[in-house]
């Protein structure tokens, strides 16, 4: 399968004509063929499968691989990651991770010699093998290549379809960028980038290669999100002028200094490709594993790590562009690690009909006041998380990126004629892209339209860290009121290190 087939050309027309969705050598080889590429219910001929690699399976990245892996017409053909194996990743319950692989597998046996949360490439590329070689009664599936380094990954891989980027944020431009410049498709974790001028970089490369793209930010493929578009834009709130967004994260140490102390590398981990673009340092297990998300040189704080799946909902209801200025508030301030809570708003311009809108970003347990149209028995949002809408003429609350929109008081939900849906309704987030290296349409999370929403998130952490209110001009892509801003547009890569 050659991956000129695969590729598309996003076009502005395209992206006008899905205003919503858009808004704005083998890979493989088999010692024994398992009995799907021989024919049978459920069959997908080889040269339809999209040949996927998946670059980054910690925890979270073998969750979307598996994710990917029951698609009929993917073909897990590579794994990589700079860790060969530990048993040290987070997981959202006790042995959440290895339950979904047990489920995956059909095999309770699965995993009996667990020793906690395990994941990198060898236990990503044993999932995999054991995955497709259960539908063979002749023998064993062979066909998953493991690599440390994503470099060598595309450069040997030459008929590789796609990849799935799974790295910390610092290291998603400089994959995804290759990748696209292989000419491969690629469905990347979100944020889409670690700083405003990679997000516009990694949206140019996409523009130019005409790859297919996709953020993993679920909810804009979601039916929420659709309603909420079509009430607000027939005038179920009024004009909405305030918006409130609140997470409950970070969930991971925030605050810190870095630490004196060095510790000892551990085996079968290769720390210098891990810190890949980013300032080297001593290794510390204060860094990882998902610790990194709180700190400046390797995540994006808690906006970033959640503000990609709200901020995309408020976007596409709102139809925002850039932010005129940005200003922030917190606790203590550090000089490498974000803070424990933040406060920061973002003021947009008008749009058309639309009035200017304030949005207010709250983490760290931190929230709005609560509406007075709020029943007192109510809980404001789901979870100490949520969105509020707030329009001249009512008020609808919903989960943290708009999940169960609801206007409230409940009376006016139980009075409220909902109009027709007029929207496309989506597949899922995970099949737009699989359609779209098919040749379809644009996924809703294209990079073009989430580069742009990527860029404001970040923002918000630049005015963070310059402490003050900060004026962007985003054409130029420059902060015009303080040149000590500026320089967190974007971080200077080490030494080897280039887009």
């Amino acid at each position: 399968m050659e991956n000129s087939k695969r590729k598309i050309q996003v076009t502005d027309k395209e992206i006008s004509r899905r205003a919503f969705v858009s808004g704005a050598a083998s890979a493989a080889a088999f010692t024994i063929a398992p009995r799907r590429v021989l024919g049978g219910p459920g069959y997908v001929a080889p040269s339809d499968k999209i040949t996927i690699a998946c670059i980054g399976v910690g925890s979270q990245g073998t969750r979307v691989m598996m994710d990917f892996i029951k698609h009929a017409d993917a073909q897990i053909v590579s794994v990589c990651d700079v860790n060969k194996e530990s048993s040290d990743y987070v997981e959202w319950g006790a042995n959440e991770l290895r339950d979904k692989e047990r489920a995956l597998l059909g095999n309770n046996e699965w995993g009996q010699d667990w020793k906690g949360p395990t994941a990198g490439r060898e236990p990503a590329r044993r999932l995999v093998e054991a995955y497709y070689g259960k539908d063979t009664t002749l023998g064993a599936y062979r066909g998953c290549s493991s690599y440390n380094d994503y470099r060598e990954l595309l450069e040997k891989e030459k008929d590789l379809d796609a990849v799935i980027v799974g790295t910390p944020d610092h290291t998603h431009a400089v994959i995804s960028i290759a990748a696209m410049r292989k000419r491969k498709h690629v469905f990347c974790q979100k944020p889409l980038t670690h700083s405003i001028y990679e997000a516009r970089k990694v949206a140019e490369v996409a523009r130019e290669t005409g790859v297919a793209t996709q953020v993993a930010v679920g909810n804009q493929a979601s039916e929420a999100t659709r309603l909420l578009c079509e009430w607000i834009w027939a005038g179920a709130i009024g004009p909405v002028r305030e918006v409130h967004n609140w997470s409950t994260r970070p969930f991971w140490p925030q605050g810190l200094e870095r630490p004196d102390k060095e510790e000892p590398i551990p085996p079968g981990f290769d720390w210098d490709l891990w810190l890949g673009p980013a300032p080297s340092r001593p290794f510390n297990r204060v860094y990882l594993p998902f610790v990194w998300r709180g700190w400046y040189d390797f995540g994006t704080g808690a906006i970033g790590d959640m503000g990609c799946y709200s901020f995309d909902t408020i976007f596409r209801v709102l139809k925002l562009g850039p932010p005129e200025s940005v200003e922030a508030s917190s606790t203590r301030v550090f000089r490498e690690t974000f803070p424990t809570a933040s406060i920061i708003y973002f003021n947009f311009p008008a749009r058309g009909e639309m009035p200017p809108v304030r949005l207010t970003w709250y983490d760290g347990g931190l929230r709005p006041p609560r509406p007075k149209e709020l029943e007192e028995e109510r809980e404001m949002g789901r979870g100490g998380e949520g969105l509020l809408f707030i329009g001249d003429a009512g008020t609808i609350m919903c989960g943290f990126n708009g999940a169960n929109p609801r206007l409230i008081p409940e009376s006016k939900m139980q009075e409220f004629k909902q109009p027709p849906k007029t929207l496309p309704r989506s597949p899922g987030n995970d099949r737009e892209w699989l359609d779209a290296c098919k040749g379809g349409a644009p996924g809703g999370a294209n990079f073009q339209f989430e580069g742009p929403i990527t860029e404001a998130v970040l923002l918000g952490n630049v005015a963070l860290r310059a402490r003050k209110k900060i004026y962007w001009d985003a054409p130029n892509m420059k902060i015009t009121n303080s040149a000590e801003a500026q320089q967190y547009v974007h971080c200077e890569y080490r030494q080897g290190w280039t887009l």
